[in-house]
């Protein structure tokens, strides 16, 4: 069944990362060194660093840059000692943000994140008062073209649990995040190559924002993705 288009706001997104690749670097060096920190070095029994090491990859990030920040989060260099936080809050027509940072001052991060939610007219919220609307899934999404029925054959026998097309024929996949790395794998042995393959917090509803309302939301996911210290934006918004 046909769903509402994700494929312009994932366009936008891909467009901006590769705008702003320093950042998109500082965010991806900052997982690695958290992701090593919490389960160990070794990409083999770490499922979040291999996740952190894929991203790196794409995102073209130099191999002895990457090197340092597992060198970092192993305690082996100096580096800053970063802690992961989450704000919950509200955005443009009520759309639900949950926003992940990880930072080395947290006074200064919830300083940022407070004041862009208020100039856009939104609003920090307490712990808990958005997360229940999303879940916790592997991702993926691929651009029109491929049929809709053979992704949906090959994605539900690998593991997935969930195959939607859009309105402008992009196919995304949904599954467990246990799930993620064997569909991950058989898409690519198909030479099915994702726009987007992620671990991520999909929302269970959406929030369709329009015109100028939908404007300002996409400014406002934009200023916050900015951040160096926000690595992930979640939200119920769908800009159309």
């Amino acid at each position: 069944m046909a769903g509402h288009s994700k494929w312009a706001n994932i366009q936008h997104r891909k467009g901006r990362q590769d705008a702003k690749r320093s950042t998109m670097w500082t965010k991806l060096i900052r997982e690695i060194i958290v992701a090593v920190k919490l389960g160990g070095p070794e990409a083999d029994t770490n499922p979040r660093l291999r996740m952190a090491l894929l991203k790196a990859r794409g995102a073209n990030v130099p191999k002895d840059t990457v090197k340092n920040a597992i060198l970092k989060g192993s305690g082996k260099l100096e580096g800053v000692n970063y802690e992961e936080i989450r704000y919950e809050g509200y955005g443009i027509g009520g759309a639900a943000l949950m926003i992940d940072c990880t930072t080395d001052n947290r006074t200064r991060t919830v300083a940022d994140v407070r004041h862009l939610l208020t100039k856009a007219g939104g609003n920090l919220g307490t712990d808990g008062s958005v997360s229940f609307m999303f879940k916790h899934v592997g991702y993926f999404l691929f651009a029109p073209g491929l049929s809709e029925d053979e992704v949906m054959e090959v994605a539900l026998e690998a593991g997935a649990d969930d195959v939607v097309a859009d309105e402008e024929g992009a196919i995304e996949v949904v599954c467990e995040p246990s799930a993620f790395e064997d569909v991950h794998k058989t898409f690519t042995d198909k030479g099915w190559e994702p726009e987007v393959a992620e671990i991520t917090w999909k929302s269970d509803s959406e929030t369709v924002l329009t015109g100028e309302d939908g404007e300002r939301m996409q400014r406002l996911l934009d200023n916050l993705e900015d951040l160096d210290d926000v690595q992930q934006v979640y939200t119920t918004a769908v800009i159309e």
